[in-house]
């Protein structure tokens, strides 16, 4: 059974696997707690027992599951359900469960495979001038010409963002006017690199490259983990900068009509 619950607490999320899933859900948790509706928790139990946790921020859904949790195709069917009834935009889940749940779904969404990296740490922090605190309406002008999807979004990236990070949660990175990068959670010593992007003009010239081995090498030096997620054939650009093949996954998309 699949429910919604207010009764989201540490104990609860420590019961999750530590997996990437777990820690976008605590950091949506710690941004936000359980009291706004553009952010809601569900319980998947069975027989009195807590199987999982599933998030629905926005329009996108992360699901999650106990340590002890077993997947089977009823809990898969499930979740399958519930997923055609909120009808999110996309679902992260585990890769075992991603596939099962998928085989249910295939008609109107589609399973997206990506590669999570880890940051290899030379110890060597590079000279340069990078902004750590910068001001996000200048970070934002550079996210809308490289993520259309954003363009549209100033009002809600704006306060989720700066939300985030007066909670310690996030932090957004500039260099020069050009190019940016974002911590999307920083969550059990793990900060997560998302929102790369350079403006049109200055691609080609290595700025992402370069911040992003920046960032590697000064947050490692700080004691997190750094990684991030891209798609498959990115393998060999990444690890020319320094970071390592360490997972891979699937992201269930919703299909639009183009898709179908």
């Amino acid at each position: 059974m699949i429910k919604r619950t207010y009764d989201v607490d540490s104990a609860l999320l420590d019961r999750l696997k530590p997996n990437h899933y777990t820690r976008r859900i605590k950091s949506h948790f710690q941004a936000y707690g359980t009291k706004y509706d553009f952010l809601r928790f569900f319980s998947i139990g069975r027989n009195g027992s807590c199987l999982g946790l599933i998030c629905i921020f926005n329009s996108a859904m992360l699901i999650s599951t106990c340590r002890n949790a077993l997947t089977d195709e009823k809990t898969a069917e499930e979740i399958a359900g519930f997923i055609r009834l909120n009808k999110p935009l996309s679902v992260e889940l585990e890769p075992e469960l991603a596939q099962m749940v998928a085989g249910y779904i295939s008609d109107d969404y589609y399973a997206d495979r990506r590669t999570e990296f880890h940051f290899a740490a030379m110890n060597s922090l590079p000279d340069m001038q990078v902004d750590e605190l910068p001001r996000l309406d200048d970070v934002f002008e550079i996210l809308r010409q490289s993520f259309p999807d954003l363009a549209g979004s100033y009002e809600l990236w704006l306060t989720d963002t700066s939300h985030r990070i007066r909670r310690g949660l996030s932090q957004s990175f500039l260099l020069g006017n050009y190019t940016t990068a974002t911590i999307q959670y920083i969550i059990d010593g793990v900060a997560l690199v998302g929102h790369v992007a350079t403006v049109p003009a200055e691609r080609g010239k290595l700025h992402a490259r370069n911040l992003l081995y920046w960032i590697g090498e000064r947050l490692t030096a700080d004691g997190f983990s750094v990684r991030l997620f891209a798609r498959p054939h990115r393998v060999s650009y990444y690890e020319e900068i320094g970071f390592k093949e360490a997972a891979a996954d699937y992201v269930l998309e919703r299909k639009t009509d183009n898709d179908r």
